[in-house]
């Protein structure tokens, strides 16, 4: 950039604007959060990681709840009436003779149930192991996104503060042309042409640096609600520091299978299989009788009007044999739901798996590609800077135009900006590419963050 300045410079004066875009650029680069720090506060601030945390702590106690209902279950029942009897009599007078009686009546219960044969608490019992699995695997997925997007939303303000240096950049240098054309038109050594062109290439800059300054507020509004915290300032790309390297393995079949292997997206829709499996399981046990074994006591006084001023002490040991005749066929179709519900978990499983193979071919190309192309565009904007610099010396020997000069200046920063696009896409490649197969945790996130000013 400050090249671009120094050739500038040889046309006209240097204008206040020009130091003010030096300023901006240095201020651009006192950042003070960087990746890590904001990973680390998201982890603990936002808001879609902390629903999947309690997501899983919730799906966590399906286990225990349905392991407790093969344990027995204890019942205690207590009662106590207070009775008022009036009973009308005829004597043989054919006189009615009316007597009433106040009495206490109470009932304790003590009942014990042990599940014998229940195959569908059993299935039941599978289908919370596998849920719980689905969430862990959700929360690990949930996990490995917001390394994903707290990369992209970083690097997309960041990438946004370098086009606005870059626009601001070409503002100045428009605006210092502008005044070297109006000096020369009133020489008489220039033309209206040259300062309206180089009015109208000054208008649309300033209009792409308010496009660009409106970027950095929603770019940076992103991650700040990642990382529910005030955000300053950020931590820039230190190009010394970045080695651009070929993946671990440079073949894009291994990346696909560690995925499949390791993916824990994978693994959550494998126990949504399962668990669909399960509930297959559980609807047809619903054709099978179920057995329980009864232990109960209870003690009784003054159980009914006949029997007054009485005790009862009973223990009764036994079977419960239920068996299910006929139900409407309610069974049956629980059963076709459930195995229209597997079916689906099936090709959904093998749906996201064809598509998980895209995108790692994705990523893995991300990474590669942009090597060889962020190398080119920085051999680019070296031939582009001589072409600034040789546009300029010819417009001072008058064989190049102010045009010339322009499209030269213009083409440098469409130059610079596809690099530093080029290589903040080579960074989010990588990341992604190490989400897919589950490999996205802070000392992932640790090792971009080598590349950053500190």
């Amino acid at each position: 950039m400050r090249k671009i300045y120094l050739l500038m410079r040889q046309v006209a004066p240097a204008k206040p604007t020009v130091l003010m875009a030096a300023l901006l650029c240095s201020s651009i680069t006192a950042w003070s959060m960087d990746l890590l720090q904001a990973y680390e506060a998201a982890k603990r601030q936002d808001a879609t990681i902390l629903a999947a945390r309690a997501s899983a702590t919730a799906a966590k106690e399906r286990l225990p709840q349905a392991r407790a209902q093969l344990l027995p279950g204890i019942t205690l029942s207590l009662s106590q009436n207070n009775n008022n009897l009036t009973s009308t009599a005829l004597n043989s007078l054919g006189s009615s003779q009316v007597s009433r009686n106040d009495y206490l009546s109470s009932n304790r219960t003590l009942s014990i149930r042990q599940p014998l044969f229940r195959p569908y608490l059993l299935a039941q019992l599978r289908q919370a192991g596998a849920q719980v699995t689905d969430s862990d695997s959700n929360l690990e997925t949930g996990e490995q996104d917001l390394a994903v997007r707290v990369c992209s939303a970083y690097f997309e303000a960041v990438l946004t503060y370098e086009q606005i240096a870059l626009v601001r950049a070409q503002v100045d240098a428009y605006a210092t042309q502008l005044d070297a054309a109006r000096k020369a038109l009133a020489a008489g050594s220039g033309t209206r042409t040259d300062v309206d062109e180089a009015q109208s290439r000054l208008d649309i800059a300033l209009a792409q640096e308010f496009e660009s300054r409106q970027n950095i507020e929603y770019t940076v509004r992103q991650l700040q609600v990642m990382v529910n915290e005030p955000i300053g300032e950020l931590s820039p790309l230190d190009v010394s520091k970045l080695d651009l390297q070929l993946p671990e393995s440079p073949f894009v079949e291994d990346w696909i299978e560690q995925a499949e292997k390791n993916s824990p997206e994978l693994r959550m829709l494998k126990a949504r299989l399962e668990s669909a499996r399960e509930e297959v399981n559980k609807a047809q046990w619903g054709h099978y009788p179920t057995l329980d074994a009864l232990v109960q006591w209870s003690h009784s006084t003054s159980e009914n009007v006949t029997n007054i001023n009485t005790e009862y002490i009973n223990t009764s040991v036994g079977l419960q044999l239920n068996i299910p005749l006929y139900g409407g066929g309610y069974v049956s179709s629980q059963v076709r739901q459930a195995l229209a519900g597997q079916e689906f978990a099936v090709q959904t499983l093998e749906s996201d798996r064809r598509d998980l193979s895209m995108r790692v071919q994705k990523e893995f190309r991300g990474m590669t590609e942009n090597i060889p192309k962020v190398r080119a565009l920085e051999q680019a904007v070296k031939s582009s800077e001589q072409t600034v610099f040789s546009s300029t010396k010819s417009l001072a020997a008058g064989s190049r135009t102010v045009m010339d000069v322009f499209n030269a200046v213009q083409q440098t920063m469409g130059v610079r900006r596809d690099l530093a696009q080029a290589r903040f896409m080579y960074l989010i490649s990588k990341i992604k590419l190490l989400a897919l197969v589950g490999k996205a945790d802070t000392t992932a996130v640790s090792e971009i963050n080598k590349v950053l000013q500190h």
